[in-house]
This record gives C-alpha cells, structure tokens and sequence, in this order.
C-alpha cells in the first residue's frame, strides 16, 4: 500500500500559505497554513493533518485487532492531540495523545485494553513518530465489567 499526497506553499513559513490534495481525491484540496485552522479560516495545519493520520491508522489497526480477536465494534472514535516543543532552532513533534472511545459488544474492559495497547504500539504511525505516545482507552455504551 502506498500513499500519496501533493503540497504546495506560498509565501513564508509564518505567513505564507499551501494547498495540499491527496491522490484519492485529488479534486478535494485543503488550505493549510502556520496558524491553527480557527485562525486560517478553514484550513489546517501539519500538526493536524499528523493528528488525523494518527487516529485514523491507530482506529484502522485496532479494528483489525478487534477483527482477529472475533470482536466487531459498534463504533470506535479516535482522537490524537499532536504537540509540538522546541528542538534546537525549529520544532519537533514531541507528543501525541490518544484519546480512544468505543462500543464493542461482548468485549470485557481488560481484554479490550490490552487490545488497545497492543494497536497503539503497533500502529505505524506510533511506529513512525518519535515521540511519546500516551492511550486513554475507555469502553462506552454496550460492554462487559
């Protein structure tokens, strides 16, 4: 499987913006910029589009464990919160923060974190980032003590 996305930037790096479009849905372009997306009317930023490729490859990779496991989730909701911290002259990705809610039935709480840490460590986007990783993992709804 391979993955491909377009970026363009125009101007400088506090100031300037880009566009950026991925393969699949090359006619869907997002604005993306410096500042935060409340602030650039709309668009996004590295650390979220990093956010969003996080959740949805940790979500994507517990649900084949849940599959494997012989469990079939409801639902499962993802949310990763990026940090960025000072590295010598620039930035480095220094956290992200895993937020994991699901309903899935049948599943009792320790097997459902044990197959929650064991996604998040296996992940390849946790695998790929070197930062620290934390899982708040909770079951919602429909589950077992």
């Amino acid at each position: 499987m391979v993955g491909r996305a377009h970026a363009v930037w125009r101007g400088t790096a506090r100031a300037g913006t880009g566009a950026i479009a991925v393969a699949a849905a090359p006619a869907s372009e997002r604005f993306y910029s410096f500042a935060p997306s409340v602030a650039s009317g709309g668009g996004t930023n590295p650390g979220e589009l990093l956010a969003a490729a996080h959740a949805s490859s940790f979500l994507m990779n517990l649900a084949a464990g849940l599959q494997a496991a012989g469990y079939t989730p409801s639902e499962l909701s993802a949310e990763a919160v990026v940090t960025l911290e000072p590295d010598g002259p620039g930035v480095r990705i220094g956290r992200s923060a895993l937020r994991l809610r699901a309903k899935v039935p049948g599943l009792a709480r320790r097997a459902f974190e044990a197959l929650a840490g064991y996604a998040q460590r296996t992940c390849p986007v946790s695998k790929a980032l070197n930062a620290q990783i934390t899982l708040d993992a909770r079951l919602t709804g429909e589950c077992q003590a």
